[in-house]
């Protein structure tokens, strides 16, 4: 029988025209905001909770403690972000990309991700518990520890990444690449179960897999 490849995300082209500056100082919760481009905005600390953005673009500010929980983001692209604590608890991406950024602490979790990427950007602690993606690529990625606990993924990619700690415990995986990216530690083996690796990953982590079957090496 014929192994079926590991399918790739799916991303959708994301276009933005006739952006409207706009530098925020209006912006308030529940928002719903459309065609708006962010340049050096001050938006750190401020509650933006569920506020809806749509087709934006978010260029070189900071979301540092900025509230964002159940915020929804469709069509928007941000590049040199800086939040060392970026709060987007049960938030929903659609189409979005977020290119050399500097992110901290990020929680994600509960959130509902379809088609994003993430792109040249150094990430510290990533929770994306029981969370829900779909059509997702990370790439050229560093990121301290990278937490899916319980979270149901579908065609994923981690390209290019290096990886501290994954946290796969209790994870729904299927057609997720691993393939290049380096990892230190992983956490909750059982979780790889739909990821594809390559030789040289399975050859690190045979030592773990052994231990976590039982089998002893001598």
């Amino acid at each position: 029988m014929k192994r079926q490849a590991t399918k790739p995300p799916v991303l959708d082209q994301i276009i933005l025209e006739n952006l409207v500056d706009a530098d925020g100082v209006d912006l308030r919760s529940g928002d719903s905001r459309e065609g708006e481009r962010y340049t050096g905005a001050e938006l750190g600390g401020r509650d933006l909770t569920a506020t809806s953005f749509r087709e934006c673009e978010f260029r070189i500010l900071s979301l540092n403690e900025t509230k964002l929980r159940g915020a929804s983001f469709a069509e928007c692209v941000a590049s040199d972000v800086q939040a060392p604590i970026f709060s987007v608890p049960r938030s929903s991406w659609r189409d979005v990309r977020i290119e050399r950024s500097r992110l901290g602490s990020v929680e994600a979790y509960e959130a509902q991700m379809r088609s994003v990427q993430i792109d040249g950007s150094k990430l510290d602690f990533v929770n994306l518990r029981n969370a829900n993606l779909t059509d997702v690529l990370i790439s050229d990625c560093i990121i301290e520890e990278l937490d899916f606990g319980s979270a149901t993924i579908q065609r994923l990619e981690l390209r290019n990444c290096r990886i501290g700690t994954l946290d796969v415990t209790g994870a729904k995986l299927k057609d997720v690449d691993l393939r290049s990216t380096d990892f230190s530690a992983i956490h909750g083996l059982e979780g790889l179960r739909g990821a594809t690796i390559d030789d040289a990953q399975l050859a690190l982590l045979a030592p773990v897999l052994a231990a976590h079957l039982g089998i002893r090496v001598e």
